[in-house]
């Protein structure tokens, strides 16, 4: 009667020991956790190309916008005429401006032949004298705000966004027009600062992108003045090395970097 209890303690007591040695290997064996830049490690990184300048043009005075000449996509050059506004209101007060400034003029000569004659006093003359500057001051800033009329390109590039449309009246300092310059395409990139042993300004590299599945040659352009204590990284900037009609901004790829050897 007794055989049966001792086989089942016997059982029991080999299973607490194979739990025991098991939790024992498990805690014995190192965990296969991923580490921080890893991925790093394997000198590929993640890049998005960029333009080598991009701003965003806005109006600088409250008016009708007339002309918006080219759409999203299309290039241009530096100087060309990207928005013109209807400003016939400024071209009015410019032309007040003038005829005040005229009339001012011909108050001071006046004035100076009389001054001559000793037939006007000294404070009526400067007053004239005043009075014309203030007008040509006036006809200054006229002259200014119709110089706002139009938005000429700053660089050679393209356009990447329209945020505005013709017949649209717009306030200053409203965004219109997005513009990149993509003659040349920047990366940007973080890699570990241990890098840094052998990673110069001018090391070249090659960078496979996504949308194309092709290998491109890039160079590092410049390297960032501080390193990332945390993740003990920093970040690098390079360009595409040649001119490739089918790459983009704002594509992405991954940077393959070796040590030289």
């Amino acid at each position: 009667m007794r055989l049966p209890v001792l086989r089942v303690r016997l059982y029991s007591a080999l299973a607490c020991a194979l739990a025991m040695l098991a939790s024992g290997v498990w805690a014995a064996a190192p965990q296969a956790q991923p580490t921080p830049g890893s991925v790093l490690e394997t000198r590929e990184v993640r890049a998005q190309l960029a333009p080598r300048r991009y701003t965003t043009l806005a109006a600088e005075i409250g008016a009708k916008i007339n002309r918006l000449p080219l759409s999203e996509g299309a290039a241009f050059k530096q100087g060309q005429m990207l928005v013109q506004f209807d400003c016939l209101l400024q071209q009015a007060q410019l032309a007040k401006a003038e005829a005040a400034l005229a009339a001012a003029n011909t108050a001071w000569r006046g004035n100076q032949k009389l001054s001559d004659l000793n037939s006007v006093g000294k404070v009526e003359l400067d007053v004239s004298k005043a009075e014309t500057l203030k007008a040509q001051a006036e006809v200054s800033a006229n002259r200014a705000l119709i110089g706002k009329c139009q938005i000429a390109a700053p660089f050679s590039g393209r356009i990447a966004e329209q945020k505005a449309r013709e017949q649209q009246y717009v306030q200053p300092g409203q965004p219109l027009l997005e513009i990149i310059d993509d003659s040349q395409l920047e990366l940007e990139f973080i890699v570990p600062s241990r890098w840094l042993a052998w990673v110069r300004a001018g090391t070249a590299f090659e960078v496979n992108i996504d949308e194309t599945g092709k290998t491109y040659p890039a160079k590092v352009q410049r390297i960032a003045a501080r390193v990332d204590p945390v993740s003990q990284s920093v970040k690098l900037s390079a360009v595409i090395d040649g001119r490739f009609s089918e790459l983009a901004a704002g594509m992405s790829g991954k940077v393959l970097m070796a040590p030289p050897r």
